[in-house]
Order: structure tokens, then sequence, then C-alpha cells
């Protein structure tokens, strides 16, 4: 943990590795060195109330009923499923939170990868519908229809998760501050050593990371990118990444090699970053520039880029 004094505002920052992820936390507080480690206390919290892959989170103990009884729940549990599937199941979606045991058959991104035959992966899909999920709104109540169903958050948590970190922060009377968990940026007011907008970097593709394409300037808002180039699963010289067709079970076809999403809450830029990733990049752009408050920039195979209107450079 580091910090700075001046001006009566303490400077603070903490990382640690989590979910999977390089979290960094950076608050600008007089008493920020105690508010980081509160904030990692509420991290270590969330971990456990929405991982798909610790046996005793509480999203696990729904998944482990899959097909027997229903599971009470924390309503923040029960808030950020019921938010999954309105969009799980919203008109041409990519998004899909059923998708879990396609997820944990292929397991990409972790050591034990590999590629599933044929017959299994049609076999899980029967057990990947949303519309199989059964909520309770009276009792808080999540129940799997079908045995063997799983729900993954995975593509709406970070962003859930950094919504209500700031929401605690902001409660504190932290006005100035930056949560990055993994990449999933979400700034609090603006950037209080130089007094302007955060400065964000859009990860190119195809070099190391740290090599930006472009640079974009946000207030009190997030950016999340999702991409084919971060996790990927090599077999016999072909190539799987972890962004999965719901339709086929297999990794999906996409000239979209990144899509950022920039909006206010940072799961929002989560749910629109997986619901478009597949769809063609012209069709992205024109899906957002209709959505109020989102703006994209998108990156095809060939390297082409194309943005909303919204867009802050650098």
């Amino acid at each position: 943990m580091q910090k700075e004094r001046g001006n009566c505002l303490q400077s603070a920052s903490h990382s640690l590795r989590l979910m999977g992820a390089s979290i960094t936390l950076t608050i600008f507080h007089k008493n920020a060195q105690e508010l980081l480690l509160q904030s990692e206390q509420l991290l270590h919290l969330y971990k456990n109330r929405f991982s798909a892959n610790d046996a005793d989170s509480e999203l696990m103990a729904i998944n482990l009923q899959a097909g027997k009884k229903s599971v009470r729940v924390h309503p923040e549990l029960f808030e950020l499923i019921e938010l999954g599937k309105k969009h799980s199941i919203a008109a041409n979606s990519h998004l899909n939170i059923a998708i879990g045991p396609l997820v944990q058959t292929w397991r990409i991104g972790f050591s034990d990868a590999k590629l599933p035959s044929k017959e299994e992966i049609q076999t899980l899909l029967q057990i990947t519908n949303p519309e199989d999920i059964v909520l309770n709104h009276s009792k808080q109540e999540v129940y799997l229809s079908k045995v063997g169903m799983r729900i993954d958050l995975g593509a709406l948590a970070k962003g859930y998760i950094a919504d209500k970190l700031k929401e605690f922060l902001v409660e504190q009377g932290v006005q100035s501050g930056m949560i990055n968990l993994g990449g999933n940026i979400l700034t609090i007011g603006e950037n209080p050593t130089y007094q302007r907008p955060w400065r964000i970097g859009i990860q190119n593709p195809i070099l190391d990371r740290g090599e930006h394409v472009a640079v974009i300037a946000i207030s009190d808002a997030s950016v999340v990118t999702s991409g084919i180039y971060e996790r990927q699963l090599v077999v016999d010289g072909k190539t799987y990444h972890h962004i999965f067709d719901r339709k086929t079970g297999y990794p999906m076809e996409t000239e979209v090699v990144s899509l950022t999403i920039v909006a206010k809450k940072s799961v929002d830029c989560e749910i629109w970053t997986t619901r478009l990733f597949g769809q063609n990049p012209y069709n992205i752009i024109e899906e957002i520039e209709q959505q109020p408050g989102l703006e994209a920039f998108v990156i095809t195979k060939n390297q082409k880029m194309m943005y909303t209107s919204g867009i802050q450079f650098v």
C-alpha cells in the first residue's frame, strides 16, 4: 500500500490479486488507508457471493441445487441474477448467464482447459437456457429447473462489484479515485493530481499489455473492454478464445477482436460488451448510438477502429 500527503488530502493505493484478476484501488481521502482496508474486506465478501468457481460461494449453493430445489439468496445476488436473466433473454443478446456448464467444461483460462467433444457440447447446450432460471421475487429465491444447470456471473460480477465498491467509498466521502478490477475501470470524480478527467488507455490487441491504440478521457464513469485475445486455448494448432457462442457452444466466430464500452455504471459496460460481442461492428456502433449514456470503441481483426460520437479522446 502506498500513500502521499498534501493539502490535508491523503492519496493511497492498494493492490491485490483476487477473482483471477489483478486489482488496484486508488483513492484520495483523509482516511484513505482505512477505507482501502475496508474495501478489500468488501472484495472478499463479494467474491464469496458471486464466484462460479468456489465450492463454498453463495452462487454455488444455487448451482448445487439445480433441478432439486430453490435457494433463498442475498438480495444483491438475487438482483444481479435478475439483471443477468433480463439481458440474457433480450432479443439478439449474446449474453447468457446460464452458460456455466459450457464455461466449466471448456475451462479456457485455467490450467485444465480442454476441447470438449461435439457430443458433449450438444448435451450441455440443452441445460444452458436462461429461461430455465426461475426467480421468486417475494421470497428472493432462485431455482434452476434442470439438473446440471449452472449460473455463471463472470460476464457481470466485476462490474457490479465495482459499482458497489464505488457506492461505499462515495458514502464515506471519497470524491476522487479509481477502481481497477483487472482492467475493468471505474472512476470517482476527476483526477485531483492534474485537475482533469482520468485518462484510460485502450489496449492494442496485437501488442503487449500497456500498448494502447487510443487514450480516452472519463470522469465519474466506467470503461470495460472485452476481447478474444486475453484467454485462449490452442489444440492441434487451432486457437480457441473464451467468448462463447450461446447457440453453438463453441467460441464465437467474429470480426471483432475488442469491444470497449463507456458508461456511468460499470455493470452496464459489462452487460453491453457481452450482449453485443459477436455482432457486426457497424451494428454494434449503431446500437450503442441509440442507447443513452453509452459509448463504444470497436477494433476488428484487420485493425479497423470504429467508435461512437461521444467518445472523448485525449
